[in-house]
């Protein structure tokens, strides 16, 4: 296996985020040719065309809160109590994420993050206030009280774990099968990083839990933002090499149903979408094999 994992250059690094910048303040009201991410529940609204609209398109009363820009554009969202109110069609993020570039699903990610934030933030923890927005910053402060409160980043490891094939044959992989979400796939270790923990480690302490193995130093390929694991979620992903050769896992089943080592040039057909990092790092270590 090569020392060095190579992803499609539309997958990572500045290629593909280039046409998405996050901002909280785009010091002007609406324009008629921002774009507009509207969001009702865990829908987003597009056009006939399958295209995000434009705020002139909408003729419908709603709150806008800037988002960032895609291109260059300015991008605002809304939190939309009538869906009815609104042309177009809604479309779940679960399905508009797989056919989106990285670009425009960053920016939905980000839109579907800061209006459930929003929608669940709008009173003081503290003192029940009501919490006002925070001018130039992702945040909501309380009048009363001063308590002030930003956009959680919720941030997860995913680990795909490699060891030396049998007797000089390809390298394999460790895929598993969770307990929840998508049960039919085979998947990568996950899991969210504990306040005081590094990435590294959170990698470790992942791999011991749900499969009772022990790997040398995780290398640090991508990320990916994942609002589908819920807003906020951000993905890092790295490869390891098990320490012990001979080593079969030994599954948690609060997390997993199953895990084996597949040769990787003989991967199942049941991964993840390829659209997600974890498939980006399967797809990279049989790439590298």
């Amino acid at each position: 296996m090569t020392d060095r994992l190579d992803l499609p250059s539309s997958r990572n690094g500045a290629a593909g985020r280039a046409g998405f910048l996050p901002a909280a303040d785009h010091g002007r009201p609406p324009h008629p040719d921002d774009l507009a991410l509207a969001v009702a529940g865990r829908k987003l609204l597009t056009g006939p065309d399958g295209r995000f609209p434009r705020i002139g398109e909408l003729t419908a009363a709603v709150d806008w809160v800037p988002v960032g820009t895609l291109d260059g554009v300015p991008a605002w969202a809304a939190d939309v109590a009538d869906p009815t109110a609104l042309p177009g069609r809604w479309r779940g993020w679960r399905g508009l994420a797989a056919e989106l570039p990285a670009a425009p699903a960053d920016l939905a990610g980000r839109a579907l993050a800061v209006v459930t934030w929003r929608h669940t933030h709008r009173w003081c923890g503290a003192c029940r206030a009501e919490l006002t927005d925070v001018p130039g910053e992702t945040g909501r402060r309380c009048p009363a009280c001063g308590l002030t409160t930003f956009l959680p980043l919720s941030v997860a490891v995913l680990v795909a774990i490699t060891r030396p094939g049998p007797t000089g044959g390809p390298d394999e992989l460790l895929l598993v099968r969770h307990a929840y979400g998508p049960t039919g796939l085979w998947a990568l270790v996950a899991g969210f990083v504990e306040a005081g923990e590094s990435l590294e480690a959170a990698a470790h302490r992942e791999v011991a839990e749900e499969v009772g193995l022990t790997i040398g130093r995780p290398t640090y390929v991508d990320s990916q933002p994942w609002a589908m694991s819920g807003p906020g979620t951000l993905l890092a992903g790295f490869t390891a090499t098990v320490t012990d050769p001979a080593a079969e896992p030994v599954v948690d089943p609060r997390e997993l149903t199953e895990a084996r080592w597949f040769p990787v040039d003989a991967l199942p057909a049941e991964l993840p979408p390829a659209y997600s990092l974890s498939r980006w790092l399967v797809d990279a270590v049989a790439a590298g094999g």
